[in-house]
């Protein structure tokens, strides 16, 4: 069986005002079928990029990019008939009702009376109250969940989420997530692109991380988690640390995060607070999580 998604040797380069813009740079990897698989980065890393050279939104300067087995240039319609993306935008047309927009979508890809797969999606993603209801009428949470079900309305094997919970509340993403996850169960592809890094660690098999248009890090969840600093120090103050620990710490707001790698060290820093007349609250001492992991990786790469 091939891969369900196939990245091989992919490079882009845009043209810009002060010269060529290397937004990838050489990615490959596969995504086989029926995995939950996570694409990490930050802004600019080259994520849009490889997601449109996937949609055959943009070509590829070079390489090859295949889904279930079909190349997205020479065999376009056959690789997007694979495909279900979720885009990042909320792009919807404001003339049809929810309802009717399914449909359509559906008739894109020739597929008649689907109704009761219709009805499944507008269950499952809480639409189905706003089956009638004009697209333009409804709230931006609801027009994101009709976005996802256009996405699925062909039933594809490979389904593509960018960012599906940007600004989205804690409804949504919980009903999302359930529903993806059972459809992933069910044997369907799930490649997701997101900057909430606790939904990755809790969905993805395995995570590849971007930066600057090049893969800096591949592996299975577990396998990045248990590869950096096992111990995380977490606490909260309203005191300024000393600069030794302010250099290493992750501060955001009145907490506080430092790493260590064993238990003497975690006394080692405590010594360091009280010695520093810091006050702390809240103390926790725990594992590290993939926002640790990926700020990690992201410094070493960052100069490369």
């Amino acid at each position: 069986m091939p891969a369900a998604v196939r990245f091989q040797n992919v490079s882009k380069v845009y043209a810009g005002a002060r010269g060529p813009l290397q937004a990838l740079d050489g990615v490959s990897f596969d995504i086989e079928p029926g995995e939950f698989f996570g694409l990490l980065g930050p802004n600019g890393a080259g994520k849009t990029t490889l997601i449109s050279v996937l949609a055959g939104l943009a070509r590829a300067t070079g390489g090859h990019v295949t889904v279930m087995g079909h190349d997205v240039q020479t065999d376009y319609a056959a690789a997007r008939k694979a495909l279900g993306i979720v885009p990042q935008e909320l792009v919807f047309d404001p003339f049809f009702t929810v309802r009717e927009a399914l449909r359509i979508q559906s008739g894109y890809f020739g597929i008649r009376n689907n109704g009761d797969w219709i009805d499944e999606l507008l269950h499952s993603l809480g639409l189905a109250d706003k089956a009638g209801t004009n697209m333009r009428q409804l709230s931006g949470g609801m027009k994101r969940r009709v976005l996802v079900a256009q996405a699925l309305v062909h039933r594809p094997p490979v389904i593509v989420l960018d960012e599906p919970t940007a600004g989205v509340d804690v409804e949504l993403r919980q009903t999302l997530w359930q529903f993806v996850a059972r459809l992933n169960k069910e044997g369907h592809t799930v490649l997701l692109t997101t900057h909430y890094l606790e939904e990755a660690e809790a969905l993805c098999q395995r995570i590849a991380m971007l930066k600057l248009g090049r893969i800096v890090a591949l592996d299975r969840t577990a396998n990045l988690l248990a590869g950096t600093a096992s111990t995380m120090l977490r606490f909260k103050t309203d005191d300024v640390l000393p600069p030794d620990l302010a250099a290493r710490a992750r501060v955001t707001g009145r907490s506080a995060q430092v790493t260590a790698h064993d238990a003497a060290e975690v006394e080692t820093l405590l010594a360091q607070l009280r010695q520093a007349g810091v006050r702390i609250e809240d103390l926790e001492i725990g594992r590290a999580d993939l926002e640790d992991v990926f700020l990690e990786i992201m410094g070493e790469k960052g100069g490369q």
